[in-house]
């Protein structure tokens, strides 16, 4: 089971890696765009200015260009102590014993605008680029992701859990991949898209997928896995789920 996360906008600072080495990352046969996008990015970030336009930050995130430009010599650290935000604190990495983060090392994947994919493992370092930011000189990042992600998702063996946001699924297509679309029902009992906890709930979901005992294998042993856990997930198409909140 692969579970593909989205990445999150903060991300933690420092780190003890060595700096970044493309060839110490999973799916290698990304390195050749890890590399163009990485060195576009580093490129952008000798001229402040056009990085903040490019990379839609304000005034106050100078800090954010200056990692932009140390992406090359900045410590790095394992991808799922790097990202932050609701989704990721939602997973409580912080509760996981030893056999349970190597579990979740396997287990989960962050799509990611720079990297493509990364396990949860991989040593990446503090950076800034979302999935629908246009590079000066290199255009949108979907042409460049689509022709080299599909075909390593598409390799990817067992069951496919597809969590990621709109921006990074656009990055590239997984048709047989298991999506998950969180909702809540209202007084009239019409199940409506949840925008504000959407993260949250993902991330419980995740952190559930990436503890559990045994992975499943088929879309009726994640729901059941789910459920043990309290998490509503109920079929709404043959790899489609949707994930109920209480109201």
């Amino acid at each position: 089971m692969l579970v593909l996360l989205p990445p999150s906008e903060t991300k933690a600072g420092g780190g003890r890696g060595r700096p970044l080495d493309l060839d110490a990352l999973s799916f290698p046969d990304l390195n050749p765009v890890r590399a163009k996008v990485a060195d576009a990015l580093t490129e952008l970030a000798r001229d402040v200015t056009a990085s903040l336009a490019a990379l839609g930050l304000s005034e106050r995130q100078h800090e954010e260009v200056a990692r932009n430009a140390e992406l090359w010599t900045a410590p790095t650290a394992p991808a799922l102590l790097r990202y932050t935000g609701v989704l990721y604190e939602a997973m409580d990495l912080t509760g996981f014993r030893a056999p349970q983060l190597a579990k979740a090392g396997r287990r989960l994947a962050v799509a990611s605008a720079l990297f493509g994919l990364v396990r949860a493992n991989d040593p990446i370092p503090a950076y800034r680029l979302s999935g629908d930011s246009v590079l000066p000189g290199t255009g949108g990042l979907r042409p460049l992701w689509r022709p080299a992600l599909e075909p390593v998702l598409d390799g990817v063996e067992g069951l496919v859990v597809d969590l990621r946001s709109g921006a990074y699924a656009a990055l590239a297509r997984v048709p047989d991949a298991v999506t998950v679309r969180v909702v809540t029902v209202n007084a009239a009992g019409v199940r409506t898209t949840v925008s504000h906890f959407n993260k949250a709930y993902k991330g419980k979901l995740a952190g559930v997928l990436a503890r559990a005992p045994r992975e499943p294998s088929t879309v009726e042993g994640l729901v059941r896995l789910a459920s043990r856990s309290g998490i509503a997930l109920e079929r709404t198409g043959d790899r489609a789920l949707e994930l109920v909140t209480p109201t």
